[in-house]
């Protein structure tokens, strides 16, 4: 077996355990370089090679840096290690970008020029879901559908006998979760609320909502703050939950909640993509 397959069998169960990490695949090489085209490697978000090789120091730093990049937005990028002379003969600097590629200064005295493509790999996002009411479960189904690791966690009686979630929690203490990007909704209506709000401020999440009205989550935070729960951390959670597109039907709350993530997972990626 060569290195090659080693990394791309590494890779699959990487992707199988939902590990974050970075590809990097040296995609073109001109001159004499430590590594050639089609030389991968696994780039930990420590900044660690956890296998594979794309070359020493000169490529190193530049990858690293990109690697820690591409992890923070979820973006690809290109990386071009070449040396000072052909900088300057593009007209560029080292850390330029240009056309979607990153230059970096080659210092080796091989003096050759690689180009290296940078893919983050990360796991699904995390839709934790409390509650087994009708808009929980269509919650569930439409965030699997777009391809969310969803946890739904709720007293196993309150529960019907089929639904599409990845883990089911018998009531609402959470146990070890999927590692990746969280978001935190509380759908039990009626049954529950307190206990399932409990455990959602528990829960570490990006994004943290109730499913219903201002009213009663007034009602329920004074009772929250009354068991000594700090306001900062109740002021986390949005209610009513979702954009105010007018839903009326579970199905249509649950897209509008989904629509509200989908705003706050893209935020970044967004803004990067207005400025190219």
């Amino acid at each position: 077996m060569t290195a090659h397959v080693d990394v791309m069998d590494l890779v699959a169960q990487m992707k199988a355990a939902e590990q974050t990490f970075v590809l990097a695949t040296v995609v073109r090489t001109v001159s004499v370089t430590a590594a050639k085209a089609g030389a991968k490697a696994i780039i930990a978000p420590d900044g660690t090679v956890v296998a594979g090789w794309i070359g020493g120091g000169c490529a190193r730093g530049a990858v690293l840096k990109a690697a820690c990049e591409a992890l923070a937005d979820g973006e690809p990028r290109m990386v071009s290690v070449r040396p000072e002379n052909l900088l300057a003969e593009l007209g560029v600097k080292a850390g330029e970008h240009r056309d979607g590629v990153r230059f970096a200064v080659n210092f080796c005295p091989s003096k050759g020029t690689m180009d290296i493509f940078v893919e983050p790999v990360l796991p699904h996002p995390s839709l934790v879901v409390f509650g087994a009411s009708p808009v929980a479960l269509s919650l569930a189904t439409q965030a699997r559908q777009l391809g969310y690791h969803v946890t739904l966690a709720a007293p196993a009686a309150d529960r019907p006998s089929t639904i599409d979630a990845d883990m089911l929690i018998d009531g609402f203490a959470l146990g070890e979760l999927h590692q990746a990007r969280r978001f935190v909704v509380v759908s039990t209506q009626g049954k529950g609320d307190e206990a399932a709000l409990r455990a959602a401020l528990a829960t570490e999440g990006c994004y943290h909502a109730f499913v219903g009205s201002r009213r009663k989550m007034a009602a329920l935070r004074d009772r929250l703050l009354a068991e000594g729960i700090a306001n900062e951390m109740i002021d986390r959670i949005k209610a009513p939950a979702g954009l105010d597109l007018g839903a009326i039907t579970p199905e249509e709350i649950a897209m509008s909640i989904l629509a509200e993530i989908t705003v706050e997972r893209r935020r970044g990626q967004r803004q990067i993509s207005q400025a190219d």
